[in-house]
């Protein structure tokens, strides 16, 4: 198994390297690196760029107006905008719900809404978790009945990500409770202005409105909006979490935080203690370990071959891996990783008191790693489903 690069693979990575430092705003690349917050604007703004070359669906296939990359390239894509200072692609439009809707949904619905998310106009979010329908999603009670040429949905989504923001929301709702509880999910499209549908903020440890809770009061979802088959949603969700435990494994963020690490220590006048340097070459060894995986299964796939199903791993130590990260910044920086006042960091307040602005937002960064061995569907679960699927135990 060659895991090198050929001259076209590197010549590839040249032009998307040149492109990006081109056209990604400096104001935006300074946030990524520095872990500053980033608004809706600037989100938004790096998609529509994207979106405008045609590369916010970097993994789309061209029928779909992609632009066709294979594996490698996609792998190439991801690094060198993570590396320049690139936010990540909020993930639930272009990278989750657009694979199932080219998979699974009726050309009318591809024609509505592919061309929306490729130009970063429309923002999609995700409902699968509900309170006490978190791993165990099939559990999930949101309900939705067929009254006609519609859905009556009623219930409670939790732990939208960025949900306050949501044009359309893709939901998981259960339309049969005959069976198993897998076979009775259905997948539906939903309007986030429609009549009846509330979103609740909720304020998380690190200060900020990331997720919220969505209820829905007898909201009128057209049938047309159903995905696929009535009843066969669990086929679709699974489909769709293999792309987003993927996305959460996210190595070339690890390797630019890595670098990021380094500088903090170093500027904290930690680099040199022989302890610390150990943890943190101990981290680089594993970060190297999970791009090798990436890299064995983007040649498994170049090479035709059936590519390793190693969704679940990559999440598992891809998560792990940001946790610890975060936790060496807030070591390296001692104290004055620990304010968690927004406004005042972001008006330079504690650059001057401290001389070093690059920790401001540590703690921030901390607290909000502490989720992602959670979400995605929890580690131990992805445990149990990796000695399945690729031990066989």
């Amino acid at each position: 198994m060659d895991l090198n690069f050929t001259p076209e693979e590197q010549a590839f990575r040249a032009e998307i390297r040149a492109w990006v430092a081109e056209n990604l705003p400096k104001d935006i690349s300074h946030k990524v690196h520095n872990a500053l917050r980033l608004s809706k604007d600037d989100l938004q703004r790096w998609a529509k760029i994207l979106g405008k070359k045609g590369w916010l669906g970097w993994g789309w296939p061209k029928q779909f107006g992609g632009p066709g990359w294979n594996a490698v390239q996609r792998h190439l894509f991801e690094e060198e905008t993570a590396l320049a200072g690139a936010p990540r692609v909020v993930p639930f439009g272009p990278v989750m719900v657009a694979p199932v809707i080219m998979a699974f949904g009726s050309p009318e619905q591809q024609k509505r809404h592919l061309p929306g998310i490729m130009s970063g106009e429309v923002w999609w979010s995700q409902g699968y978790s509900e309170p006490g329908s978190g791993s165990d999603l099939a559990s999930l009670k949101c309900r939705a009945e067929r009254r006609g040429d519609y859905y009556i949905v009623n219930g409670q989504k939790t732990w939208t990500t960025l949900g306050q923001y949501g044009d359309w929301i893709f939901c998981l709702v259960r339309t049969s409770t005959e069976g198993k509880p897998q076979t009775g999910i259905s997948f539906l499209l939903i309007d986030m202005k429609s009549p009846g549908i509330t979103v609740r903020p909720i304020i998380t440890m690190d200060g900020e409105h990331e997720v919220n809770e969505v209820w829905f009061d007898n909201v009128e979802v057209p049938a047309d909006n159903l995905v696929g088959e009535e009843n066969k949603g669990w086929t679709y969700a699974k489909y769709l979490l293999a792309h987003e435990r993927t996305n959460i494994a996210d190595v070339n963020r690890a390797k630019r935080e890595l670098e990021r690490l380094k500088r903090i220590a170093k500027a904290e006048a930690v680099y040199e203690d022989q302890r610390f340097r150990d943890e943190i070459a101990k981290l680089e060894v594993d970060i190297v370990a999970l791009e090798m995986m990436v890299l064995r299964v983007i040649s498994a796939e170049k090479s035709g071959k059936q590519s390793l199903d190693v969704a679940g791993l990559m999440k598992i130590r891809g998560s792990e891996i940001q946790q610890r990260y975060s936790e060496l910044m807030m070591l390296a920086a001692g104290p004055y990783s620990v304010p968690l006042i927004h406004d005042a960091m972001e008006a330079g307040w504690q650059g001057d008191y401290v001389g070093a602005a690059h920790v401001a937002p540590l703690a921030s960064t901390y607290f909000n790693m502490r989720k992602t061995t959670i979400y995605g569907g929890s580690n131990e679960v992805q445990r149990n489903i990796v000695s399945q699927t690729v031990l066989g135990s």
